[in-house]
């Protein structure tokens, strides 16, 4: 008798790994686009929360107030593994993870594009990341 199912991802990126009813279950793990000189745009999701859990590796999540289309400001926080972050719904976001990272993220299976804005960094804002991403290297 077999009572449970199990999941993994081990390749580069975001995989999803299940969904139950509204909830989907994935593995987000490095990949060169989430390098901070890769990071092109933040991005908020309108109708669900977001969960994270770091599992292995470093994390840091940068937040951006936009005010009028335009990030006016920046702020990150390190995620601690095995702590669970609700990141939460019309929060303009975006990531960046270490080369051994994995991350587990939990949020509704219809989040997607459609219902996910995006705002694309200028070249100020990118300097702002880039500024903000040493800061928070520096907390090692």
């Amino acid at each position: 008798m077999e009572n449970y199912n199990v999941y993994d991802f081990n390749g580069l990126g975001y995989k999803k790994l299940f969904h139950h009813q509204n909830w989907r279950v994935s593995i987000l793990n490095y990949t060169e686009e989430l390098e901070i000189s890769q990071i092109s745009y933040v991005e908020s999701h309108q109708h669900t929360d977001e969960v994270f859990v770091l599992i292995e590796g470093q994390c840091t999540i940068f937040f951006a107030d936009v005010k009028d289309n335009q990030i006016s400001s920046l702020e990150y926080l390190k995620l601690e593994k095995h702590k669970v972050y609700n990141i939460s719904m019309n929060s303009f976001h975006t990531h960046t993870l270490s080369k051994d990272a994995k991350v587990l993220i939990i949020e509704e299976e219809s989040t997607c594009d459609a219902n996910s804005p995006k705002i694309h960094l200028d070249e100020s804002t990118k300097i702002l990341l880039k500024k903000s991403h040493m800061e928070s290297l520096n907390e090692l």
